[in-house]
């Protein structure tokens, strides 16, 4: 074989020797890769600091030597918090004579008290690498202890320390660790802090151990919500107060949670749990390892889902209940809502973002302590165990029956022609899904211009009569009861909830076409709730948008234009129209316009406006999505006057303004 095979170019200034090789010390990898440590330089990131210090604090709550925590925000994007445990320790370090513990701690990776299990028998932190990349990562960092009624203090820039530690003199009545850090905009860019995402986050710390109070400020000037100013969060009944402020007044399958605690002591290591069955949900996770959020769940969660599988069936068979046998963890977790949190030793995690527990022990450790309580929770009273029984038969029951309908998805247009599909819907001709639209019209008037409208190869109508079920207020019977639901399920081709395949989706793009006016958003809203609901997945990839149809056409002349809604309208006349006698008409339906008219506006790819729906990909945004959903569309009108309340005088400043 010729060596010209394995031969390339030389190319001037590529030179690879000794010299190119770069060796980076202290906290200077952080701040040249900061994703390896908090997953990018995004929103998510940027909180994730916030996460790392709190954590510390909540580590040493856990341990049994602070009691209180404080957080807060202030304008510059400046971020404190305060804890009364031990205080970092500040006396020199045994293996850095010239540096304080603090100091070390600060500015070293791999550097703490949690590596040989003495100072703290669970915690959050275990690699020593948290504060110290806060500190690489911000622009001003200033850490004070109390310690032995002394008080301390060591400054910081972008991981740097600026001058020796300072002894500030006595203080007989404090003790603990305060951190002020403001992230550096060099690496964070604009970016700042969300006041809502940090007190939700301060409030679930609370949730997680019950022993501590976490104490939240924010100055006025940031907050643009509801989010207070000031709260104080405790709850002795830790998840269970938790799940009761999330289930609210919603009808559950059984009236009591199974909700409870179970220690160890003698493998370190403890497990608290609640779970509620809503007969209205879409699920709600919320797994945690050692007060850390770990969204994509993991080892614990399989030690859940386990035991409550197990129990359930043993309990069916209690009760000569055959079918039982068939149940599988999916039909006992379809619109759970539940929280888990463990507490164990040296927990392994995913990644240093700590998305996921792998830790192999965790999963028995969950099992054994759930499936006593749950097997107790059952039989004790028998008609609970029987009505949760019943509950999650007929989830198995709709899942076999739609794993039976399986079949409607598209194949090729061969075997798209045998589908049973409903019967309004007009599709397109296309073999293939890529490139194909389904558009879902407001009637039979406007869907016959639609038809006519539409690129017959790519573009399929489905028309829906008026307002459909509100799926976040309804009953899975009465959901699967309802006719225009069952019509778009059919022509999605991909099911619902947990047996929804996206891959199967007969379209890659599914649009919301409904009139320009208040009905007409009403009806997108509803159809929203139903696919954020019934088939997240198709929202989290994409494939959902929203038709941009006119409200107007302005007419000059020969020359005509179109616009969405008022602010449009004004805006066009005048900058376009420019104080001329504008002929203005109103369309009152998508039935009103003409094929033509409803193609260039709306439908033609070239010429139209769409909107893609689309969910947080972060695990907290998505939580306050599907919070306001329940809010606005749920069975509690107290939720919606509420929230017309709080924004009507925003709106009102809108229509002032355009």
């Amino acid at each position: 074989m010729s060596n010209d095979l394995f031969a390339a170019p030389v190319t001037a200034g590529t030179d690879y020797n000794a010299a190119s090789i770069e060796v980076l010390e202290g906290l200077e990898p952080v701040r040249r890769r900061p994703g390896m440590y908090i997953g990018g330089t995004d929103e998510r990131a940027l909180h994730h600091l916030a996460a790392e210090v709190l954590d510390n604090a909540m580590d040493e709550a856990v341990a049994g030597h602070a009691t209180r925590i404080e957080v807060t925000l202030d304008e510059g994007n400046r971020l404190t918090i305060v804890d009364n445990g031990r205080g970092i320790p500040v006396d020199p370090h045994p293996r850095f004579p010239d540096k304080s513990a603090l100091e070390v701690i600060l500015s070293t990776l791999h550097s703490g008290g949690k590596f040989n299990g003495k100072a703290y028998a669970t915690s959050g932190g275990l690699h020593g690498v948290g504060i110290s990349v806060v500190n690489a990562l911000s622009v001003d960092t200033v850490v004070e202890v109390a310690r032995g009624r002394e008080l301390y203090r060591q400054r910081f820039s972008q991981g740097q320390t600026l001058g020796g530690i300072e002894h500030l003199g006595g203080t007989p009545n404090r003790r603990g660790t305060s951190v002020a850090f403001t992230p550096d905009p060099e690496i964070f860019g604009a970016m700042q802090f969300k006041p809502a995402r940090l007190h939700k986050l301060a409030r679930s710390k609370a949730y997680l151990f019950a022993g501590v109070e976490i104490r939240w400020k924010c100055a006025p000037a940031l907050i643009s919500d509801d989010t207070p100013t000031e709260a104080v969060f405790q709850f002795p009944g830790g998840l269970a107060d938790h799940l009761k402020e999330q289930v609210g007044g919603r009808e559950c399958a059984t009236a009591e949670f199974f909700a409870g605690r179970q220690a160890f002591p003698d493998e370190q290591g403890s497990v608290e749990w609640a779970v509620a069955w809503p007969l209205w949900s879409d699920a709600s996770y919320s797994w945690y390892c050692n007060t850390i959020p770990t969204p994509d769940g993991g080892t614990h969660e399989a030690g859940l889902r386990a035991a409550l599988t197990k129990g359930l069936r043993a309990f069916g068979d209690l009760v000569g209940q055959k079918k039982a046998k068939d149940i599988t963890a999916d039909d006992l977790m379809v619109g759970t809502e539940l929280m888990l949190s463990v507490f164990i030793r040296e927990p392994q995690f995913q990644s240093q973002t700590k998305d996921r527990l792998t830790s192999p022990e965790a999963a028995g450790l969950v099992e054994r302590a759930v499936r006593d309580h749950f097997d107790q929770y059952l039989s004790d009273r028998m008609e609970r165990g029987k009505a949760l029984l019943g509950y999650v038969l007929d989830r198995m029951d709709e899942r076999l029956k739609r794993k039976a309908e399986r079949e409607v998805k598209r194949k090729t247009a061969t075997s798209a022609r045998k589908l049973r599909l409903p019967g309004k819907l007009t599709d397109c001709s296309a073999d293939d899904p890529k490139g194909t639209e389904l558009f879902i019209v407001e009637g039979d008037s406007a869907g016959g211009s639609a038809k006519q409208a539409r690129d017959r190869k790519t573009q399929a109508i489905l028309p829906i009569r008026g307002k459909i079920l509100n799926v976040a207020s309804a009953t899975s019977a009465k959901i699967m009861a309802n006719l225009e639901i069952a019509d778009l399920t059919l022509a999605m081709g991909c099911g619902t909830r947990k047996d929804c395949i996206p891959d199967n989706l007969r379209y890659e793009r599914i649009i919301i076409m409904t009139d320009a006016d208040v009905d007409g958003a009403h009806i997108a809203t509803l159809l929203m709730t139903f696919f954020f609901q019934e088939m997240p997945e198709l929202v989290k990839r994409g494939h959902l948008y929203l038709a941009q149809p006119p409200l107007y056409r302005l007419t000059v002349g020969a020359k005509s234009l179109y616009a969405r809604d008022d602010a449009h309208r004004a805006e066009i006349e005048r900058t376009v129209f420019k104080g001329k006698k504008v002929e203005v008409s109103r369309f009152k339906g998508l039935g009103e316009m003409n094929p033509m008219q409803l193609r260039e506006t709306t439908m033609d790819p070239k010429t139209r406006g769409l909107l893609r729906i689309t969910l947080p990909q972060e695990y907290e945004e998505r939580a306050e999505v599907k919070d306001l959903v329940d809010r606005l569309m749920g069975t509690n009108p107290a939720h919606r006057f509420a929230f017309i309340q709080q924004n009507a005088a925003r709106l009102e400043e809108d229509a002032i303004d355009a």
